[in-house]
């Protein structure tokens, strides 16, 4: 499946975008890594938050999933997103405890980013399995909880007087690590969507939205 048979498929369908714009979004989701996941776990400032969204997109993640305990009904700056928050999935969940062990159950590996007694190296794990990555809130990090159902605890190394990273950037050098894997493996030239689901996903982008930000204006 290519973005010339995709498009043929949707002859007849009814968009809100320009021929130029619809093939860009086929584009984009021939792409998408179904089965990369990021999770985050009650990361509160929006700047961080809108960051991880923004980096999620460009490596080509689909799913962000989060908790988060504040009393924002928003947690992303769209000035910062750049727009990117349109083009993810974002879906809050009450326990991350209970999601992960859902996603474990559908043959997902769980890498968190925690430095614990039996924590590897992050490029040691193979990124290429479906896996979901957890980064943690900015002053606890990963709880003792997630971390004790992950698959892996994954930490970066540091050589400085710093002993980690902002939240937004440990998750860019992890998703792109997982990026750099995959891509040698030509993930990103096999797509996993299906056409329905490619179907499904423009009419929300390509149409729904479209109406739902013009009430607004």
């Amino acid at each position: 499946m290519n973005v010339e048979a995709v498009l043929k498929a949707l002859e007849g369908e009814n968009y809100l975008v320009e021929p130029q714009r619809l093939r860009k979004l086929v584009e984009i989701l021939l792409r998408r890594q179904k089965d990369l996941i990021l999770f985050s776990e009650n990361v509160k400032n929006e700047h961080n938050f809108s960051a991880i969204i923004r980096t999620c997109d460009a490596v080509g993640v689909l799913n962000i999933y989060y908790t988060y305990d504040g009393n924002k009904t928003k947690i992303y700056n769209e000035h910062i997103t750049m727009g990117s928050h349109k083009w993810v999935f974002l879906h809050r969940v009450e326990n991350a405890v209970e999601t992960l062990k859902g996603l474990k159950e559908k043959g997902f590996q769980i890498v968190a980013t925690r430095l614990v007694g039996n924590s590897v190296h992050f490029r040691e794990v193979d990124y290429t399995k479906p896996t979901v990555v957890v980064v943690g809130n900015e002053l606890e990090g990963v709880s003792e909880e997630v971390a004790s159902v992950s698959d892996y605890n994954v930490v970066i190394p540091m050589y400085g007087m710093a002993q980690s990273l902002n939240v937004s950037v440990a998750t860019a050098v992890i998703l792109y690590e997982a990026e750099r894997q995959r891509s040698l493996k030509g993930f990103y030239n096999k797509p996993q969507l299906s056409l329905e689901e490619i179907k499904e996903i423009l009419q929300k982008w390509a149409y729904r939205d479209i109406i739902e930000d013009r009430k607004k204006s």
